[in-house]
């Protein structure tokens, strides 16, 4: 098994774990909110303010691949909110019918980049320059079911050397991981979005500002079957309003629209 792919077997593995804890512990009181794994800082903030503002409502976070979420609420898990982030995995939930169609609304936007350990001496002109025989390994998540993986791919694609770099691909379970592997200096490079680098500064910089073939916007959705439907409407409407917006913008995040 290659290093990449059995990174991403035990990523998935925790994920399904932590999936099925989230299952066994939410509560009948609680909304269930699954969002894509680079919202974590930022949703943990507009939840918090959220419950100040609805004391009678708790929010319990549930963080991952967009595309692994979706299927998580396809296959029962509970939820009542679905943010992802891109609208590909909002789509397949739309097709699944998981989620509530006019409920549906993009509410923040997002910006591609190439990462490199703080103390790394590779200063690519550009992402062509991953084809190097010098650069050895590039973290990005599974274009299958990781939203930051389509991009890279994309952007890989647009500039001609997607199959010298996948070749040497470490595939992460989200984001969130391959933020991990630059910052531990596993990888000489990795794809993230701008919000996630910024997480790490002290870590992880930014070699580039990658151009993406389609924007980066975040879609969210109420989850048909809800059983917190009003809450979960409610959740919407904060993450869409000025309060909301405020709390994404202080995370990197810009408006959709």
């Amino acid at each position: 098994m290659t290093l990449s792919r059995r990174f991403l077997k035990h990523a998935l593995f925790i994920a399904s774990a932590f999936s099925l804890v989230v299952s066994v512990n939410a509560r009948a009181d609680e909304l269930v909110v699954s969002a894509a794994a680079s919202l974590t800082n930022a949703f943990k903030a507009v939840s918090d303010v959220f419950e100040q503002q609805h004391p009678g409502t708790k929010v319990l976070l549930n963080f991952g691949a967009s595309d692994v979420l979706m299927q998580q609420i396809a296959k029962g898990a509970p939820a009542d909110v679905f943010a992802s982030a891109d609208q590909k995995a909002m789509d397949k939930a739309a097709a699944e019918k998981v989620i509530v169609p006019a409920t549906r609304k993009d509410f923040a936007a997002n910006s591609l980049v190439l990462i490199v350990p703080t103390d790394s001496h590779f200063a690519p002109a550009a992402i062509n320059d991953l084809a190097s025989a010098n650069v050895k390994r590039v973290a990005y998540g599974d274009p299958a079911s990781v939203p930051i993986g389509r991009y890279a791919q994309g952007a890989l694609q647009a500039a001609g050397v997607w199959d010298a770099v996948s070749a040497k691909a470490v595939l992460a379970a989200n984001v969130r991981q391959s933020l991990d592997y630059v910052s531990r200096g596993e990888v000489d490079a990795g794809f993230v979005f701008s919000t996630d680098a910024a997480v790490m500064p002290d870590k992880v910089k930014v070699a580039l500002n990658v151009p993406t073939q389609t924007p980066i916007t975040y879609p969210i959705a109420q989850v048909e079957g809800s059983r917190h439907a009003a809450d979960a409407q409610a959740f919407i409407g904060f993450v869409l309003s000025p309060a909301g917006q405020a709390v994404l913008a202080k995370y990197g995040f810009k408006p959709a629209h």
